[in-house]
């Protein structure tokens, strides 16, 4: 059964139910076949999730491509990867397959992600403080030896090791964008 959703389908399955593999390698090789699916779609891929929502499991995937991706985007890597799932059954029970853009405000989660958007402006939150503080909001300056150089909005010019890195994301003021917009018009 098939429902249309944000940027692509939400797909229902069934699957292996006498399987035992653990959740890690579950996720792990689910990213594998994401990476094989969105690679053959001429997409990125961004990220893969797994949770749960009213008792099913969820498996999300975020692709992304130069200029965006489109609704078919998703709708081909979707079917690509329920191909590739459908054969290989890694899942035990009933899940939930969305496949979709990463928004806006993408989630950072590799060192590469924070070299590739360097300039750009960020939120982060950290295990433990740094220098009394654990959400950070600035732009991204880059990488260096391993920490995310970020020149934090309330404290300057800060250095985080990316190992404390809990959550990140792009941040997009759309008020400043608005306004930014409505001066180039005029």
């Amino acid at each position: 059964m098939w429902e249309r959703r944000a940027c692509g389908f939400r797909t229902h399955f069934l699957f292996g139910k006498n399987s035992s593999v653990g959740t890690e390698e579950i996720a792990s090789r689910i990213r594998e076949l994401a990476v094989v699916a969105a690679e053959k779609q001429g997409v990125e891929l961004v990220h893969v999730e797994i949770g749960s929502l009213k008792n099913k499991r969820v498996v999300r995937i975020f692709i992304d491509k130069e200029g965006g991706v489109t609704h078919d985007d998703c709708a081909h890597t979707s079917r690509e990867i329920e191909n590739l799932l459908d054969s290989e059954d890694p899942i035990k029970g009933e899940y939930l397959l969305e496949v979709s853009s990463p928004g806006i405000e993408r989630g950072l989660y590799s060192l590469e992600d924070f070299d590739r958007f360097a300039g750009s402006d960020a939120k982060l939150k950290t295990v433990e403080a740094i220098g009394g503080q654990k959400n950070f909001r600035g732009r991204i300056k880059g990488i260096l030896d391993g920490n995310v150089e970020i020149e934090d909005v309330s404290s300057g010019a800060v250095s985080i090791p990316y190992e404390s890195v809990k959550k990140a994301n792009l941040s997009v003021d759309l008020d400043g964008e608005l306004q930014q917009s409505r001066k180039q018009s005029r």
